[in-house]
């Protein structure tokens, strides 16, 4: 059920429900512990060709000038209805599916887009990123990937030129977090350093990449949001105090309706073409994430006690909001379109007065 977002398409529908069974027949959800589950859906949702969900170029044969919007909005949806209940699983589709363009025509893409390759797609200008170029040698780590598979393939995203580090040449190591359970998170760095011209994937629009992983990433917020602000309205419906569910009191439906309204409006943000700029895209991101951390904290306070056990699921969408922020690196979204934004030159009448 999608009760926050608007109407839609017959094709949503469809596949919103496609990935619906497929969450339903699953007989356990993705873990960390079962590394192997975690294949087995990537490949699953490969089969079904939701895995990777790439929008068509701009089309040059009727005039079009823009992203294909429509599969803009099927994307989005797509990683959204993931994310509802496998969160980590939608983040490791979005990545998937922005490396997959930028490798598009090798190997690599073909393995990617059938879910047998892991990958992570990451920022160069990230905290985590600790890379050195000399004499043509690339070196170094990254410090935390997200990719929901083990030993991924790593791409990072520079300045006009992109890296692609293959998992044969680094070394892993697993870390802890606070949620995303499934996201087999660890650290990457290179075993020995290899040759910058190997690494490196040519002819990459270095901004459009940044776009679609940061408002794919808000989408997968988007869903822990609209899946926690369901949770709330579930259970104030249910659960019964002073002889009537809690719904009856004006204070708890004004606090879920305030919750909806919260992750109605992520829903009109990330539903939007990927044409925007790159410091737009962080913009919607960061406040993507931090609506689904709102909505999932009042889903936990509207549960009371019972929401910070682990029986009832709004405590791990809480975690998993939390997690999510850092794996999709909201700091560094923040910092560069700040920067990007401040550098702007400002409009030729600015500061003038109307005559």
């Amino acid at each position: 059920m999608i009760r926050h977002a608007p109407a839609l398409t017959t094709e949503e529908a469809d596949l919103a429900d496609m990935v619906g069974e497929v969450v339903a027949g699953a007989k356990e959800r993705p873990s960390d512990e079962r590394p192997g589950e975690v294949t087995t859906v990537r490949r699953r949702l490969a089969e079904l060709g939701v895995w990777t969900l790439e929008p068509g170029e701009p089309s040059g044969d009727a005039g079009g000038t823009g992203e294909d919007v429509e599969g803009d909005h099927l994307a989005a949806v797509i990683f959204a209805c993931l994310a509802q209940s496998w969160p980590a699983l939608a983040w490791g589709s979005v990545q998937a599916s922005v490396a997959a363009r930028i490798v598009d025509g090798t190997r690599l893409a073909v393995t990617i887009r059938a879910g047998d390759t892991a990958v992570a797609v990451v920022d160069g200008d990230s905290d985590a990123v600790r890379l050195t170029v000399r004499d043509g040698m690339v070196s170094g780590r990254v410090d935390r990937i997200d990719p929901a598979g083990e030993r991924p393939c790593v791409v990072v995203v520079g300045d006009g030129s992109v890296l692609v580090l293959p998992p044969e040449a680094l070394r892993f190591e697993r870390l802890r977090r606070t949620g995303l359970d499934g996201a087999l998170t660890t650290s990457a760095e290179l075993v020995e350093p290899v040759r910058e011209a190997e690494a490196l994937a040519f002819g990459v629009d270095t901004d459009a990449a940044r776009v679609r992983l940061r408002l794919g990433a808000a989408a997968v917020a988007t869903g822990i949001a609209d899946a926690a602000a369901e949770a709330a309205l579930a259970y104030g419906g249910q659960r019964v105090q002073f002889g009537a569910p809690l719904t009856a009191l004006p204070t708890v439906r004004d606090t879920l309706f305030s919750a909806s309204l919260a992750v109605t409006t992520a829903w009109r943000q990330v539903l939007r073409p990927r044409d925007c700029p790159v410091w737009q895209a962080a913009a919607v991101l960061d406040s993507a994430c931090e609506q689904a951390i709102d909505a999932c904290a009042a889903a936990v306070q509207s549960h009371g006690g019972y929401g910070y056990l682990t029986e009832y699921r709004v405590e791990r969408m809480l975690r998993d909001a939390l997690s999510l922020r850092a794996a999709c690196d909201v700091v560094t979204a923040r910092r560069t379109a700040a920067v990007a934004l401040a550098g702007s030159p400002p409009p030729t009448d600015a500061g003038k007065e109307s005559q």
